[in-house]
């Protein structure tokens, strides 16, 4: 590999990482694109050896060349690389859907890790041996992994010292009263250990009493069980220096449980699931901090990768939004949130002739006063069908004026709408209908919806909003 780190044998170094990533020069696309940019990594940290080895010895040529290669690599790996590469990656994410597990799924599986535990803890207790060991050591891993949404390897890495040493003190009395009497209680009933995380970051693991039990079990037949007394891990294997892996034994147990998607409930994807979930809670920016450095996340990239996907965030969020701008109602949800914003996606937009002016909204539906009489004239009367045209939006139809049956109906059943400032939707306004049928035989959805608009505005008026 030395012998690569030349500066004239840079552009065979190139084409041999396009070899073994399958690069595609017609596409400029990568078969394997993160293999190509791990590659980038390595090349140059194997550059930074080489030199300080042959500086070492005192090769200056062999550092000079070296240092030489690195400077090549910084300069034009990229354009020969890693854009191309960081391209694939990107457009391979598009247009994909983001499996997160069924809510469901996990309590199935919750269930019945808790079944299995309960039988393979008789079973040690009665009669140790490797079996019963190992089967218990990889549900309780399992249930652990599950419970805590933790990485699989840093459970799975548990120091037997860790649980050994973990924290057993009584709450501090100055402390327990910051808690509530729940959260009190739930300190005495969970059990805390410290281990190591991602980058050596410090992460704790809440432990269950059964968990305790079975662990505590765990570590009292270890050596009967043939595993050995070196084997630092808690979760160790029998007649061997390693430890169970913890993504193996989740994905064995999802598949004896029947759920869905079992491929789901790995363990990125169960701390995924927690982290987008979380939002449903109102969590404010100390407790979303809490969470975070529970999970072992940065707070940064807890925010930009642990959310709710993308793509439902824009059809859920952004498209009230679009509907409202469409329908030209934003302005009615002044100082509202998008979580507050409820558009029905089926309702037509109105007619022109629907939306009255603001004067003669309040002269003719919410003044209540009587219309003057009309000029006789050579003309026939109009027909009672012509004059609740206004539910048509016959903009010339005289505008029928609301009766005290008819604004007592609609008060019944929508003064919610009224005193949130919320206009109500086609289907709100057709149950208040349905409802009401004797009172507002004469009104149409629209009709409803106008006039429930023209008391939001004039409540807005006398406010000062």
């Amino acid at each position: 590999m030395v012998d690569f780190i030349i500066p004239t044998n840079f552009k065979h170094v190139i084409a041999a990482v396009k070899v073994v990533s399958g690069y595609d020069e017609e596409k400029n696309s990568y078969r394997i694109p993160s293999l190509a940019l791990k590659l980038g990594h390595s090349l140059n940290k194997i550059s930074s050896i080489v030199e300080s080895n042959a500086m070492m010895y005192g090769d200056h040529e062999r550092a000079e060349c070296a240092r030489d290669f690195r400077k090549i690599h910084q300069a034009r790996w990229n354009e020969y690389i890693s854009a191309g590469a960081i391209t694939t990656l990107k457009e391979a994410k598009w247009n994909t859907p983001q499996i997160i597990p069924f809510t469901q799924d996990v309590k199935v599986l919750h269930t019945h890790l808790e079944k299995k535990h309960n039988e393979l803890l008789s079973k040690l207790r009665s009669c140790p041996s490797a079996d019963s060991y190992a089967a218990l050591a990889k549900v309780t891993l399992s249930q652990v992994i599950l419970f805590n949404r933790r990485r699989e390897g840093e459970v799975s890495r548990m120091l037997l010292s860790a649980f050994k040493s973990r924290d057993s003190s009584e709450l501090h009395e100055d402390i327990a009263i910051c808690l509530s009497e729940f959260e009190r209680k739930l300190c005495l009933h969970f059990s805390r250990v410290e281990i190591r995380g991602k980058r050596g970051r410090k992460v704790p693991v809440l432990l269950k009493p059964s968990m305790v039990s079975a662990m505590e079990l765990l570590v009292e037949t270890r050596e009967l069980c043939g595993v050995p007394a070196e084997n630092p891990f808690m979760f160790a294997r029998c007649g061997a220096m390693s430890a169970y892996r913890g993504g193996e034994c989740i994905n064995k147990a999802a598949c004896e449980c029947g759920i869905k998607n079992p491929d789901a409930l790995s363990s990125t994807r169960l701390r995924k699931h927690i982290a987008t979930m979380s939002k449903i809670l109102n969590l404010n920016e100390n407790e979303a901090d809490q969470l975070a450095d529970f999970l072992g996340h940065d707070i940064r990239i807890h925010r930009q990768y642990y959310r709710l996907p993308e793509g439902t965030l824009q059809l859920a969020k952004m498209s009230k939004v679009l509907m409202a701008m469409e329908k030209g109602t934003l302005s009615d949800y002044k100082g509202k949130k998008l979580d507050d914003i409820e558009i029905d996606p089926n309702e037509q937009l109105e007619a022109q002739g629907d939306s009255m002016s603001s004067d003669e909204e309040d002269s003719s539906d919410l003044s209540q006063m009587t219309a003057p009489a009309p000029v006789q004239t050579d003309q026939p009367v109009q027909s009672d069908q012509a004059v609740s045209q206004e539910d048509q939006g016959s903009s010339n139809a005289p505008k029928k004026k609301w009766e005290d049956s008819e604004v007592k109906a609609v008060e019944r059943h929508m003064m919610s709408f009224i005193k949130t400032c919320k206009v109500p939707g086609k289907q709100d306004c057709e149950r208040c209908i349905h409802a009401e049928p004797e009172a507002l035989k004469q009104r149409t959805w629209t009709g409803v919806k106008n006039y429930v608009r023209n008391r939001i505005t004039t409540l807005k008026r006398k406010g000062g909003l």
